[in-house]
């Protein structure tokens, strides 16, 4: 049996997930032959080496902060991915052709929809890079009108300024799509009026360790719905193996 191996691209990920996860997933599968490795890359232009010095690779995983940028080094995109411009997941075929995938907006799809009632209308999407777009993506599959919130207001977002009781009158989903709160440093939290929280919001943070950021902690003490991203990573993760090995 021939040996694939597969990974996790990005910045500083020795927190991250991913590789346990797979480990895991080949042993369940009485797998001893397909591996897992990070790659960790200061630069997006270092992908290439990656590809270069590992021909056995069969599949990657891409987190913060190369999911956008690595598209131009892609031969095609599915569907779903050329719609949100960002990838989590590429396939690497059998003649090297790198095709790249979005499965954020699934794992997020799913793990967000048993928690929706009538009156989730509207959502804040904290942070413009590539994981807003999968969540952007999943909700619109379900109906549900967001803005997105940037440091700096631009014609696409408003600023963390401009946020205040209406807007959270407004808005009943907030989802935190920014590594901030992310382990180590886990003492940040968005700039947002906390206190403005109620019974009838969501607060979803994509950041899974640690388990209840600080986000999340504020958001609770108001009455607010959490959800962390681990169920969320699961879910994505998931798909991702069923694209590899389709």
């Amino acid at each position: 049996m021939l040996q694939n191996k597969y990974g996790l691209v990005g910045k500083n990920i020795s927190y991250s997930f991913s590789k346990n996860y797979f480990t895991e997933r080949f042993k369940k599968n009485n797998d001893l032959v397909n591996s897992y490795e990070n790659f960790d890359i200061q630069e997006i232009s270092e992908f290439s080496q990656i590809l270069k010095f590992n021909p056995a690779l069969a599949g990657l995983n891409i987190t913060i902060p190369y999911k956008e940028s690595v598209v131009p080094f892609l031969d095609s995109l599915s569907k779903n991915a050329a719609k949100i411009g960002a990838v989590n997941t590429i396939k690497i075929g059998v003649d090297g052709k790198l095709k790249g995938f979005n499965t954020d907006y699934y794992g997020f799809k799913k793990a967000l929809e048993p928690l929706l009632k009538s009156n989730h209308k509207n959502a804040l999407i904290l942070g413009t890079g590539g994981a807003s777009k999968g969540v952007a993506f999943a909700l619109e599959k379900l109906g549900i009108s967001y803005t997105f919130v940037s440091r700096n207001a631009t014609e696409k977002a408003i600023s963390y300024q401009q946020i205040n009781s209406n807007t959270f009158e407004n808005f009943q989903i907030i989802i935190n799509c920014t590594p901030l709160g992310t382990s180590p440093k886990i003492e940040q939290f968005p700039p947002i009026p906390y206190d403005f929280f109620t019974t009838e919001h969501i607060a979803f943070d994509l950041i899974y360790n640690p388990e209840e950021t600080e986000f999340l902690k504020r958001a609770k003490q108001k009455g607010a719905v959490i959800k962390n991203g681990m169920e969320m990573l699961v879910f994505q993760a998931e798909k991702a193996w069923e694209i590899w090995n389709k």
